[in-house]
């Protein structure tokens, strides 16, 4: 890419910066120094322990982020709760002792004032329905702390939705999943389908009455994983109204990575780690693998390659950008961290996006949903009134 195309990039983000649909710092604080935030001071530059800091999501022209308040697929029932509002615990902490960086978002009106004032909104999603505990009244619990997403599974089922990386145990949603959708329509809180099979990613589309996303997941066709989606759950999103956020991971983007990060990961457990794990002794682990054994390198084109089909399938009105920095031990070359954005506009204008298309890929599309999920829900609890339905 041509210095003349990162210069246009950087202009176009300063009016319509990127929302990013997930990231996983609150974890990472979490797993490497118990939130202590004078510890591992984010206005300083941390890349040699995270992807995320203030200086770099400045550089990379984000405006929006939804923190992830993940906790593993291992941790379950009120455990699993207990890590999930210490994790929400840590964002509000995180927004209140920065303001003049950070706005706490609740609505989408509160991101298009984040970014009038020059400050990242900052909104909350929670990655997995093991955060629920199979509960409702929890689910609303997590929606009045800030919560504006729920993924309706990790990494395993949940007892009332199948993963995508699990064994299929429902078919999809049970009855009581189903219930769990209307329940978050009737909030105004997105359902989130990455992460899900692709048996719940239709059932979810058949009976939500709102809009859905996919806050970081991508094209199935381009690289078959499990973890993307299919053809013909990208083509419901425009009657949806949802959007679908391109991830980097490189093991969902790269045909080649998915090999090489399987067997990553059993290194990683034969060491005594979680394959997730991100900790610098962890990450000591991932370079002494990758040094024997040379990683299959994704790169800015690759994503791009995802967001020309996902464009070609459900179109540019259902696009986003869902980075998932700091859940990922490896990155795409140029999108090395937070600061990286740039690149990726750079490439798809090299491409022929047009500079109102790539608007609503950083911004208005993951605002628009936000907002048509808020109307959604002011409909719906007109008229019905909260459930008390259990599994």
């Amino acid at each position: 890419m041509t210095p003349e195309l990162l210069d246009r990039a950087r202009a176009l983000l300063r009016s319509a910066p990127v929302v990013d649909g997930h990231n996983d710092l609150p974890w990472a604080m979490r797993a490497q120094v118990g939130y202590d935030l004078d510890a591992l001071d984010l206005t300083s530059d941390q890349r040699d322990r995270l992807h995320t800091d203030f200086g770099r999501l400045r550089e990379g022209g984000v405006g929006a982020q939804f923190w992830s308040v993940y906790v593993r697929s291992d941790y379950a029932g009120d455990q699993a709760v207990s890590a999930t509002l210490e994790q929400i615990d840590f964002v509000r902490t995180l927004t209140e002792r920065y303001p003049d960086r950070l706005r706490l978002a609740l609505t989408a009106e509160d991101m298009e004032n984040a970014r009038a004032e020059g400050r990242i909104a900052s909104l909350m999603g929670a990655e997995g329905g093991h955060s629920i505990n199979s509960s409702l009244a929890t689910l609303r619990a997590l929606y009045q702390l800030g919560v504006r997403y729920l993924t309706l599974t990790h990494n395993d089922n949940v007892p009332w939705a199948d993963s995508a990386t699990d064994k299929p145990e429902h078919g999809g949603l049970t009855t009581f999943g189903e219930e769990v959708v209307w329940e978050m329509n009737r909030l105004g809180m997105l359902v989130d389908l990455s992460h899900v099979s692709a048996d719940t990613m239709r059932d979810a589309l058949r009976v939500t009455e709102a809009p859905v996303i996919f806050s970081h997941s991508s094209a199935r066709a381009v690289c078959d994983h499990p973890r993307n989606i299919p053809d013909d759950v990208l083509a419901q999103l425009p009657a949806n109204g949802g959007v679908a956020m391109v991830t980097f991971v490189p093991k969902f983007i790269l045909p080649a990575a998915i090999e090489w990060t399987v067997d990553a990961d059993q290194n990683m457990r034969a060491h005594g780690f979680h394959p997730l794990e991100t900790t610098p002794g962890a990450m000591v682990c991932q370079r002494a693998f990758e040094a024997a054994h040379p990683r299959p390198v994704a790169t800015v084109a690759t994503v791009a390659d995802h967001l020309d089909h996902m464009r070609q399938v459900a179109g540019i009105d259902h696009l986003g950008i869902g980075g998932d920095f700091d859940g990922t031990a490896f990155t795409p070359a140029g999108l090395d961290d937070v600061s990286g954005y740039p690149h990726l506009i750079a490439e798809l204008l090299g491409r022929g996006w047009s500079e109102a298309d790539l608007a609503k890929l950083t911004w208005h599309n993951a605002v628009r949903v936000l907002r048509d999920a808020e109307a959604v829900a002011g409909d719906l609890r007109a008229v019905r009134r909260p459930s008390i339905v259990t599994p």
